[in-house]
């Protein structure tokens, strides 16, 4: 993140929902309404596989109606779309999903739901440029499509955390069981959440702004390091 460190967020800054405080000595950006003005403004990212429920989570938080660009699954992708687990779902993301949440202490979070299927990952790039984290959704029942999006945070060196989305009828596994099937470094957030929940989604973006900050806050000390 570009702010300084004593303008960073905190965790206790995060921890009441609410709008942004006004903030007279600013001036609105192009769009916002004058007295509507956050403090800080942080890209996020929710990606993972295919139906792991990014555009759920995104609709179960966002305080503006979402943007949302999902399309009727057709025969024509039935030899490109892997639907093993997901059989009665019957739309997918074709460009990305949009939201945003505005926490009370002057934090406001643009939320990028990125497409799932493999087909469409050439647009990761361009979604992912510019933001400061990612919430990496994995489905207990496929943990291996998570591997990808993991794969690709890493190479990146953008900070994310595992959140298991608990889907209905689905066995449960604790956290540590999770961390060892995707084998993820232990600074890595794993988390458990049902996304359909409001207070279970917040509460994973709000563990990776967290993280996040903590990941900027040591990255000078890595750079420094032998």
């Amino acid at each position: 993140m570009n702010s300084a460190a004593s303008d960073r967020p905190s965790g206790e800054a995060l921890g009441v929902w609410g709008p942004a405080p006004r903030d007279d000595s600013a001036p609105p950006s192009a769009g916002e309404p004058a007295g509507d003005v956050p403090l800080h403004t942080l890209k996020i990212l929710v990606a993972g596989g295919f139906g792991v429920g990014k555009t759920t989570l995104v609709g179960t938080v966002s305080e503006v109606r979402p943007l949302r660009t999902e399309e009727v699954l057709t025969d024509a992708g039935a030899d490109v779309d892997d639907l093993r687990g997901v059989e009665r779902k019957t739309t997918t993301t074709v460009a990305m999903d949009f939201g945003r949440l505005t926490f009370s202490g002057g934090i406001r979070l643009y939320l990028f739901g990125t497409p799932g299927q493999e087909r469409f990952w050439f647009m990761w790039d361009r979604i992912a440029y510019g933001a400061v984290g990612a919430v990496v959704l994995v489905d207990t029942r496929r943990l291996a499509t998570g591997f990808s999006s993991i794969d690709f945070f890493e190479q990146r060196r953008i900070p994310f955390v595992v959140a298991a989305n608990r889907f209905d009828g689905a066995r449960h596994y604790t956290v540590e069981e999770i961390r060892d099937a995707v084998d993820v470094d232990p600074h890595v957030p794993v988390l458990l959440c049902d996304v359909r929940r409001p207070e279970d989604a917040k509460g994973v973006l709000i563990t990776l702004v967290e993280h996040a900050v903590q990941a900027s806050e040591d990255q000078p000390l890595r750079r420094a390091s032998p």
